[in-house]
């Protein structure tokens, strides 16, 4: 019988092997298994989350749209229900960058609980990240855009979790946005 503990660490183990040629954009090109790491910490210790699904697919959901893993082999390793939320999250790479923005604010308000803890964790990592520093070859515009974007989505995923909620509504004021 697996712990909880090691769940997560089984999780985080394939993650970073799969993550591990990749960095971030930020001008320090921060390893990237930084970010899925930030993602599950957001949602252990600011949203209170527990449940090892949802925490694994946040150490796991950058993995099928970034890298050569399949849903089949997520779920290979980590069952059904991990394979769902991933899936969920994940953005079809065939389709063009617009599209699938637009899709993530369509399909917002339609996805699982699980789903919904995972994005606005997401969303909440990446935010901070971009007030902290802008990525390479990105303007102030496109930052501020990203910005717009994303109170679009997190608008969908209202009534999930209060406290990511609040933290975000904050990041948006400070932009002159709304939720």
């Amino acid at each position: 019988m697996s712990t909880d503990a090691a769940l997560l660490l089984e999780a985080a183990d394939f993650a970073a092997r799969k993550h591990r040629q990749q960095r971030r954009k930020d001008p320090e090109e921060t390893p990237y298994i930084n970010h899925p790491i930030g993602v599950a910490r957001i949602l252990t210790h600011e949203a209170g989350v527990t449940d090892i699904t949802v925490l694994q697919a946040a150490l796991l959901h950058d993995t099928v749209e970034d890298t050569n893993t399949t849903l089949e082999e997520v779920e290979e390793h980590f069952g059904p229900e991990v394979r769902r939320i991933v899936d969920e999250v994940t953005d079809n790479k065939a389709l063009p960058k617009l599209e699938r923005k637009r899709l993530q604010v369509e399909n917002a308000a339609h996805s699982s609980r699980g789903a919904k803890l995972v994005k606005l964790a997401d969303k909440l990592y990446n935010l901070r990240d971009l007030n902290r520093c802008t990525p390479k070859g990105w303007s102030e515009q496109r930052v501020q855009e990203y910005f717009e974007w994303a109170a679009q989505v997190v608008k969908g995923l209202q009534g999930t979790s209060p406290q990511m909620e609040g933290a975000l509504q904050k990041l948006f004021l400070e932009r002159g946005l709304s939720m």
